[in-house]
């Protein structure tokens, strides 16, 4: 049996007759009788019922379509599977993430990814996630990977792949208290925090709000961990995502929040007006492997 017979077939039986067939195949229509009757010969039983107006399928031919579409599909589906690969083999992919990334292991993510697709173009830019939003809506950046803020998610598609949860830090020492502490406790503190506009400032206003006064930013900063160094070095308090607050770097102490900040999942976030290039396709694709996509991004509260 030959590929084509099923090729020709399939476009009989759509056709509704021969010379149709033939016609869309750009093949003479005695080629198509000759393959069809080969067919029918090596099956041992006849798949059309030919009159001088129509063809239709035969009980037998009607058992065999569905089997023959199936295998042209799943070549179909092979040939589109090669297309991609060759297409992620020579495309790049732009990718914008955040500092603090949860249990995402980035620079593990990127080196792996990198053995699977030797011949990817990957660029990495870092920065503020609002920032990497907007450059993400004007083209610059092809995905952003970071905290998912719903209120910066108009435009965009998010997909969350891992947890994190926000604690307050404050100067190491002997001034260690309970564990879980009420953030309307350091009301009178100096804070310190990323510039406002950052998805940080926003939750650190949010969670004062809600607490019952707004707190005093003195000290802005580049970094969570600059955030860090500068509550180590005694010069305020903060509120950090706890992978930052218990990464390696100078001593804090680390404490919980009740009631407790809203949680943000670290996710992926693309654009949703623009189709992604098969090679960020892939990248999407690779995370969601490694790390499980956890859902849509949260509503905005």
């Amino acid at each position: 049996m030959e590929l084509r017979q099923l090729v020709y077939f399939e476009a009989v039986v759509r056709c509704g007759g021969f010379s149709r067939a033939a016609e869309q195949l750009h093949v003479a229509q005695p080629a198509v009788s000759a393959q069809i009757r080969r067919l029918e010969a090596e099956l041992g039983a006849p798949l059309l019922e030919r009159t001088t107006r129509r063809v239709a399928l035969t009980h037998a031919g009607e058992l065999f379509l569905g089997r023959a579409r199936a295998v042209l599909g799943q070549l179909d589906g092979a040939r589109a599977d090669l297309a991609e690969l060759a297409a992620v083999r020579r495309g790049r992919v732009r990718i914008g993430a955040t500092l603090v990334l949860g249990s995402l292991d980035l620079p593990g993510s990127l080196a792996q990814f990198r053995r699977r697709y030797p011949g990817v173009t990957l660029a990495l830019r870092a920065g503020l996630i609002a920032e990497l939003t907007r450059q993400l809506s004007a083209g610059e950046l092809d995905i952003v990977l970071g905290p998912l803020h719903p209120e910066l998610l108009d435009g965009c598609h998010a997909r969350a792949l891992v947890e994190e949860r926000y604690v307050l830090v404050t100067p190491p020492g002997p001034r260690a208290g309970p564990a879980a502490v009420a953030l309307g406790d350091f009301r009178d503190e100096t804070f310190v925090c990323l510039p406002e506009g950052s998805g940080l400032y926003a939750i650190l206003t949010g969670v004062a709000a809600a607490a019952g006064f707004t707190p005093r930013i003195q000290l802005e900063t580049h970094s969570p961990a600059s955030i860090r160094e500068l509550v180590a070095a005694g010069l305020g308090v903060a509120l950090l995502a706890e992978s930052a607050a218990r990464a390696i770097g100078p001593a804090v102490q680390v404490r919980q929040l009740q009631p407790a900040p809203r949680r943000l999942p670290i996710g992926m976030i693309t654009p949703a007006g623009r189709p992604l290039s098969p090679a960020t396709r892939a990248w999407q694709h690779y995370l969601e492997q490694t790390y499980g996509a956890g859902g849509p991004a949260p509503a905005p509260a």
